[in-house]
């Protein structure tokens, strides 16, 4: 059997952190089996559902790099109209379906009554049974499709995640799976879907498991295989309530990117949002893939909690090729009006500076004083300028400009012999040298930054101060 999974997300919105990790999860199930990941946008919510909706989705899942084995033919619901159609006449020519004709009204007083008795909503008036005499059909008025659920007994299911979950039957409704203007709804949509795309393993949020007993009885009255079912625990703000937009949490994959986070650090975060090997936190995709397996997942809900993402982004930064690095800081040079990122080469620059930011926005603000001086702040100039610093630095260019050749090691060299003759220690150097430089006074070693700056701008930098 070839394991099969699948995404499958409502193009209503922005793509959300919780589906990301669920699309992560089921990605690497299928991978780890060297089964198929496929993609599916439920879409039959046609009103929410948007154009721009889905290219946002399909953005996303190319940020993270989350590959689907279906791109060429990605399924829509809205395409499969006609198909929910023929499976739902086979239903009802079975007698596992039925025409409701309640009013609104009626459904409603239904509704206040099974509140009241702790019953399913709807009294099943219209459900044909031996022996039953049904309502008279008001005239003019449409029909939905209902399905007729057992009433007797249990539906349970080994969930992968939560284990042994039973649901009795007699609390559940006779769903609607068509609505009066003949367009098939969200559950059954979903069980066709999984049946034509035979899909071995749901893994989902657990907010669907109150889906999944009416899904498993449709899947049995068309005579489907059952998929095995995985339901996925919630992600909580670190507040330790649902993430809400409206709460100020970071749910849209897009502000990650825009905060500077590198995709696999984020899918690396997410991966163990739920799930463990070992005490392990910093590892690859391919790492990940090799150990995921679903009885390695939490049944409880996780926290986030941003300082470790920002952690383990630092530690895929330092990791990171500098070539790729460099494209990815490079267009937020440009945003701070850096464009030539040729001298110093920003490749070399990065591998430099890379340890000392946690995300790529920071990553770009300390490349910039390597391709233009900054204004140092006043409390630095305070602290490290004294009356005897211009001089010193005029002197210092000096020996500089003499130096047979270029590079970190030669400038060094001068460093003790130079605080020797002007008889200070290395901070009355080194301090107002990054000032006059760089104008900060936090960078790495002043050689290494003096070397790739190049000997031109720093001669510039120091005299026009």
């Amino acid at each position: 059997m070839t394991i099969k999974t699948r995404f499958a997300p409502s193009p209503t919105g922005y793509l959300h952190i919780g589906g990301v990790r669920t699309a992560l999860y089921s990605w690497a199930f299928a991978r780890h089996h060297k089964g198929e990941f496929l993609l599916r946008i439920e879409d039959t919510d046609l009103e929410r559902s948007t154009a721009e909706s889905v290219n946002i989705i399909m953005d996303g899942m190319q940020w993270v790099g989350l590959d689907y084995d279906n791109a060429g033919d990605v399924v829509y619901q809205t395409r499969r109209f006609e198909r929910y159609k023929q499976v739902i006449a086979r239903l009802l020519e079975q007698g596992h379906a039925y025409y409701c004709y309640c009013s609104k009204e009626e459904l409603e007083a239904m509704r206040e009554q099974a509140q009241r008795e702790g019953t399913a909503t709807y009294d099943r008036r219209w459900r044909p049974e031996p022996g039953k005499t049904l309502p008279e059909i008001p005239a003019g008025r449409e029909p939905v499709v209902r399905f007729k659920t057992p009433t007797e007994g249990v539906t349970a299911w080994h969930d992968l995640v939560k284990g042994e979950i039973s649901i009795p039957n007699n609390t559940l409704d006779d769903l609607i799976i068509a609505r009066a203007d003949g367009t098939p709804t969200y559950n059954f949509c979903v069980v066709v879907d999984d049946w034509d795309m035979d899909i071995t393993h749901v893994i989902r949020g657990d907010d669907h498991v109150n889906n999944t007993p009416k899904q498993i009885n449709i899947l049995k009255a068309i005579g489907a295989e059952l998929p095995q079912y995985a339901h996925l625990p919630m992600i909580l703000n670190e507040q330790g309530r649902k993430i809400s937009k409206r709460s100020g949490d970071t749910v849209a994959i897009t502000e990650f990117d825009q905060m500077g986070i590198l995709p696999e650090a984020l899918l690396n975060y997410l991966a163990r949002l739920g799930w463990a090997h070992g005490d392990d936190e910093f590892f690859t995709m391919q790492q990940f893939v090799e150990w995921f397996d679903l009885k390695n997942v939490s049944a409880s809900a996780s926290r986030m909690d941003e300082k470790k993402l920002y952690w383990i982004n630092g530690e895929h930064i330092k990791a990171a090729d500098n070539r790729k690095l460099a494209e990815l800081v490079q267009p937020r040079l440009a945003v701070r009006n850096v464009h030539d990122t040729a001298r110093p080469p920003l490749e070399d620059v990065l591998a430099l500076v890379k340890d000392r930011a946690q995300d790529l926005n920071t990553l770009a603000d300390e490349c910039l004083y390597f391709y233009r001086k900054a204004t140092p702040a006043e409390a630095d100039v305070q602290k490290h300028w004294d009356d005897e610093a211009a001089g010193r630095m005029r002197r210092f260019a000096e020996r500089l400009e003499a130096l047979p050749e270029w590079n970190a090691e030669s400038i060094h060299a001068l460093f003790k012999p130079f605080c020797d003759d002007e008889g200070i220690k290395m901070g009355k150097l080194g301090m107002p040298l990054r000032l006059a430089v760089c104008g900060t006074a936090k960078t790495p070693s002043v050689d290494e930054v003096l070397a790739l700056i190049g000997r031109e701008e720093v001669l510039h930098r120091i005299r026009s101060h």
